[in-house]
């Protein structure tokens, strides 16, 4: 399936997702509990000797140098260098009729970690990370021990500081196992997979693929798809194949098509939702005239013989779903637009007077603002239709004082509150460019 929306995060928006990570991953390392260690060994001529490690106590670990790679149709590699951890614990000792105890501080230095990262997708679409694969090397071990006997000490440093490298390490792969699970992958599924707009309609931001990795992106297709919540149908259109241009210098990039953009269209034809009615208490008194008979018996004088001086109602709907043409310049429509006319009787009850049919051009531009995609419309002149017996064009001025006067501020106040973009929880979006690109053998499309 194509996308109708797309997502880049190039390395530099990779860099900062790390940042934060890291940040993470060192708070949980830090926090990592050790296990006692106690054994024996036997010295030659001397005798066994006892030992004793307790209550470890890891004070810090620290995550100085790291970076994160992208490798191509894998997925994503950390690589940490330099690390180092300090710690501090109790030991004792027994040799014969010799014991002694005491405490003891425990540097590890040069801590080599690399975390590989699978990404994938599960049924619903969501977006899955897990550890694919975890090695940590730790090259320098340093212990200072306080007591009596120090030469003592140097007979079972030896003996724990391999088992204090195999814990470490050991400890190391698991507690990155366990924030990728229980840390980063939660947060990569706060990304909506459905993202509701209002009580009309909402998108589909589901994955149709697992998210791809190349030498200098990682890419996610979306379904990109608005839906109607009050009735459900299947798009009468496909999506068009859709890639963004070969574009890193930003952090993330979002490709929306035609595809996207009229599915909206479609989605709120669906529910309804694109019917209007304007009565003359909506008129603004600057306007200059009412909506009456009177008025358009100038048009057509037989409305003040039928219903002499009585209260109109016009309904505005669109006979169809609008399609949204995108070129280099913006967006821009042809909707085509009946108007219902109703003259409103003492009772209240509705005579239908006359139906027009006009086409107006209409203008879009759109914007991204606190991570919604938001717009504005200017409705050119309406034209065409015909009314019998009447002078259509003058009809056409006064619907397209209506349009921009009423309805027209309706529809941007309502663009104006925007369309949720695909984020995770707690990113905010700074410096947008908001460009159209002309798609090689395709229809243009927005970025």
């Amino acid at each position: 399936t194509n996308p109708g929306f797309v997502v880049r995060i190039t390395q530099a928006g990779l860099d900062y997702a790390h940042q934060q990570g890291i940040t993470v991953l060192e708070k949980e390392l830090a926090q990592l509990k050790l296990p006692d260690i106690s054994g024996d060994f036997r010295i030659r001529h001397v005798g066994k000797v006892q030992y004793e490690i307790s209550s470890l106590d890891l004070r810090s670990f620290h995550l100085p140098y790291s970076r994160i790679s992208l490798v191509p149709k894998v997925g994503l590699q950390v690589s940490i260098s330099n690390a180092f951890a300090e710690l501090d614990g109790d030991w004792r000792v027994k040799l014969h009729f010799i014991r002694d105890h005491g405490s003891f501080d425990l540097r590890v230095e040069n801590v080599y970690i690399k975390i590989d990262l699978k990404l994938g997708s599960d049924t619903s679409g969501k977006p899955t990370i897990d550890t694919s694969a975890c090695s940590t090397r730790i090259s320098k071990v340093q212990v200072h021990f306080s007591g009596k006997f120090g030469w003592l000490y140097n007979l079972f440093y030896g003996a724990v500081e391999s088992r204090f490298r195999k814990i470490l390490e050991s400890k190391v792969c698991e507690t990155v196992a366990s924030s990728v699970s229980n840390d980063l992958q939660p947060y990569a599924r706060t990304l909506p997979v459905t993202a509701r707009i209002d009580a009309m309609a909402g998108i589909n931001y589901s994955l149709v693929a697992p998210p791809t990795a190349t030498a200098q992106s990682l890419d996610a297709g979306l379904k990109g798809e608005f839906f109607s919540l009050v009735h459900r149908s299947a798009v009468p259109f496909l999506p068009l194949p859709l890639a963004l241009p070969p574009d890193h210098n930003r952090m993330v990039y979002f490709g929306a098509s035609s595809y996207f953009l009229n599915t909206a269209g479609f989605a709120y034809h669906e529910a309804g939702a694109l019917v209007f009615e304007i009565t003359d208490s909506m008129i603004p008194k600057d306007v200059g005239f009412h909506l009456n008979t009177t008025t358009f018996s100038a048009f057509i004088p037989q409305l003040e013989k039928m219903y002499p001086d009585t209260l109109m109602k016009i309904r505005l709907s669109a006979s169809s779903a609008p399609f949204l043409n995108i070129g280099p310049e913006g967006l821009s429509l042809k909707p085509v637009v009946d108007i219902q006319a109703y003259a409103i009787l003492p009772d209240s009850s509705l005579a239908p007077l006359f139906l027009l049919s006009l086409v107006s051009n209409v203008s879009a531009v759109i914007d991204v603002k606190s991570g919604h995609i938001v717009g504005s419309l200017n409705v050119g002149r309406y034209g065409g239709g015909a009314v019998q017996g009447a002078p259509v064009r003058s009809l056409q001025s006064i619907m397209n004082i209506l349009a921009s006067s009423i309805l027209l501020p309706r529809l941007n106040a309502r663009l104006a509150e925007g369309f949720p973009l695909p984020l995770p929880d707690r990113i905010q979006l700074s410096n947008i460019l908001v460009r159209f690109h002309q798609v090689s053998g395709g229809s243009p499309q927005p970025r």
